[in-house]
């Protein structure tokens, strides 16, 4: 349980820049936007309901698109952490590297909350992705490795629902919390929390198993049962069979594509990955950019996941729909619900107005999303259990290749319409001040 509430802090981190980040309104009082900072610190006057990064070091104009970069890195980092803790907690373990990661998590965070200029909060976001990244994959996959098969459904979605769940959350911390180091003091908080926590946790039973420590696994095993209320088991594991000798090397990512099922199966799902997180990560971190409350919107993105993990639980187990019907019907209607936006005007009314319908593709999106997740895992049958870990770790490295591009995507988009309208921007007088607007 442990690991799977630790999501809650995960998602703190991955929605940090929506609220961190976000831009009040603001008006400069003369006709000329400065160039300089300091002058441009005279002129400018940003509303007062909150702070942020663009508040404290004028991101505005042409220096808007730092906010973007920022998240970007971010996401590269996360790229960079499922290709490196895959390996390590193959080799040190699952437990290890998921406390080192968190320790590092959480200083990381800390250093993005006091970072005194934006060089160095970039830089932080960078690493945190790397650490957050790397311990998202790791446990997850311990997660699932605590359990039997017959749990992993459960475990699997229970894990994303806490997500949700910690999206939510941090909306509401933004609320109360309005200025943006002490929200990213607060955010990363329970981060140490869980650190404290997780050295309570055992071992992977099924590393250990596969790396011929079959004492450790069974004492792991007890300890577990005894955990759950069972009496003392008389257990004992037979010798593995799938353990590397010494001069084999361990499965890496090609024996997911030397066998022509196993390779035409990663390719379906490497894309469905991308797509995945392409659409899940622009719906979700476009929440800061839709009209009415900043902070009911970004809950709402988060909530709406809610009803898809029920949902999720309840096809999936069903013998006329299995996983994958479920998750290619899920999918289908993401698809139709974020196109419908695109037709409807934004007087259409509640029901039919395109951020419900863009709330409801979210919800679609989310709930293949967790389907892919346990689906993956389940996919790849091998005697060694790391084999698949090697696959989540590969198609997770398409998950956060979809989530990059989509601010990639975005951060183009904000340094192009800046380009496009650099001679649009006129003075709108108001109280005899000008607040310059875009047309």
């Amino acid at each position: 349980m442990i690991v799977s509430y630790f999501k809650v802090y995960v998602a703190c981190q991955s929605m940090l820049i929506v609220l961190v980040g976000a831009a009040p309104d603001y008006h400069v009082d003369q006709e000329e936007i400065p160039v300089s900072r300091a002058e441009l610190a005279k002129h400018i006057h940003f509303a007062n309901n909150f702070t942020s990064i663009v508040t404290e070091w004028y991101l505005i104009e042409q220096e808007a698109y730092k906010v973007g970069l920022a998240s970007s890195l971010f996401f590269a980092g996360l790229l960079i952490g499922n290709i490196t803790f895959g390996p390590l907690s193959d080799k040190l373990g699952r437990k290890p590297v998921y406390i080192s990661g968190l320790f590092f998590d959480v200083i990381f965070g800390y250093v993005t909350a006091l970072a005194p200029n934006y060089d160095i909060f970039a830089v932080s976001r960078f690493f945190v992705g790397i650490v957050n990244g790397g311990m998202a994959l790791v446990s997850f996959v311990l997660t699932q490795e605590y359990v039997g098969k017959s749990f992993w459904s459960f475990t699997g979605s229970l894990t994303n629902l806490t997500f949700a769940v910690g999206i939510a959350v941090y909306a509401l911390l933004g609320y109360y919390v309005r200025e943006w180091r002490y929200l990213a003091l607060v955010s990363n908080t329970p981060g140490v929390i869980f650190f404290l926590l997780s050295f309570m946790l055992p071992e992977s039973p099924r590393w250990l198993y596969s790396q011929g420590k079959t004492a450790e696994a069974e004492h792991v095993l007890q300890y577990i049962a005894l955990g759950n209320g069972k009496e003392q088991l008389n257990l004992k594991l037979k010798p593995s069979a799938g353990t590397l000798r010494k001069d084999e090397s361990a499965p890496g990512i090609l024996n997911l594509v030397k066998h022509p099922v196993l390779r035409w199966r990663t390719v379906i799902l490497m894309y469905i990955w991308y797509v995945c997180s392409f659409v899940y990560y622009g719906l979700t971190l476009n929440a800061g950019e839709l009209r009415g409350n900043l902070y009911l919107n970004v809950a709402l993105y988060g909530l709406v996941e809610v009803p898809a993990f029920p949902l999720c639980m309840f096809f999936i187990e069903k013998s006329w729909s299995g996983r994958r019907r479920t998750m290619t019907s899920f999918l289908v209607f993401a698809g139709f619900a974020c196109i419908f936006t695109l037709f409807l005007p934004t007087s259409a009314g509640l029901f039919f107005s395109p951020t419900l319908l863009a709330l409801c593709g979210k919800m679609m999106v989310s709930a293949a999303f967790n389907i892919v997740y346990i689906y993956t895992s389940e996919l790849y049958p091998t005697v060694l259990s790391r084999r698949r870990e090697v696959a989540a770790e590969d198609l997770s490295h398409r998950h956060r290749v979809g989530g990059s591009l989509q601010r990639s995507r975005q951060l183009s988009k904000s340094f192009l319409v800046h380009r496009r309208n650099a001679h649009l921007y006129c003075p709108i007088w108001q109280a005899d001040k000008p607040i310059y607007s875009n047309f």
